[in-house]
C-alpha cells in the first residue's frame, strides 16, 4: 500500500471517529443509583427552584441568612461569586459535596424530596457549565 494511501486512510479514520463523537450526546450523566440525566438541565427551571424550595427557607440561605444566599433572586450570583461550583472537576464542587454528605452533614437537614434526582441534577448542570441558563 502506498503512504499516500495509508495517510488519507488514517485521515478518514480520523474525520470518522470525530463526527462519530459528535452523534453522542455530551449532557449524559449517570449518578451512583444509574438514573441518568440525558438533556440539559436549566438552572431556572431545574436548579433554582431546588434550591428555592429547599435550602431557601427560614432561618437558612435566605438573604441575611447563612451564606449562600440561596434565595430565588440571589441564588446563581451567589453560588457563582462564592466559588460553590467547579466546572473543571464538578465532583468537587462545593454544593455537590454539600448536599451528597461528602462535605460535612447533608444539606439540607431534613433533606431534598429526592436526593438521588438532586443530587444527578446539580452534578450534571456543573458539568454542563454551571450556565445561568
Amino acid at each position: 500500500m502506498s503512504t499516500k494511501r495509508i495517510v488519507l486512510s488514517l485521515l478518514a479514520s480520523v474525520v470518522l471517529a470525530i463526527n462519530l463523537q459528535s452523534c453522542y450526546k455530551v449532557t449524559t450523566f449517570m449518578d451512583e443509583t444509574g438514573t441518568l440525566v440525558t438533556g440539559d438541565v436549566s438552572y431556572t427551571k431545574d436548579i433554582a427552584p431546588i434550591l428555592n424550595n429547599s435550602c431557601a427557607v427560614s432561618g437558612c440561605h435566605t438573604t441575611g441568612g447563612l451564606k449562600p444566599d440561596l434565595s430565588e433572586n440571589n441564588s446563581y450570583n451567589s453560588l457563582n461569586n462564592g466559588g460553590y461550583f467547579n466546572v473543571n472537576i464538578p465532583e468537587n464542587s462545593e454544593v455537590y459535596l454539600w448536599l451528597t454528605g461528602k462535605k460535612s452533614a447533608t444539606m439540607p437537614p431534613n433533606g431534598p424530596v429526592n436526593p438521588s434526582n438532586v443530587n444527578q441534577l446539580i452534578l450534571a448542570w456543573v458539568k454542563q457549565g454551571a450556565s445561568n441558563n
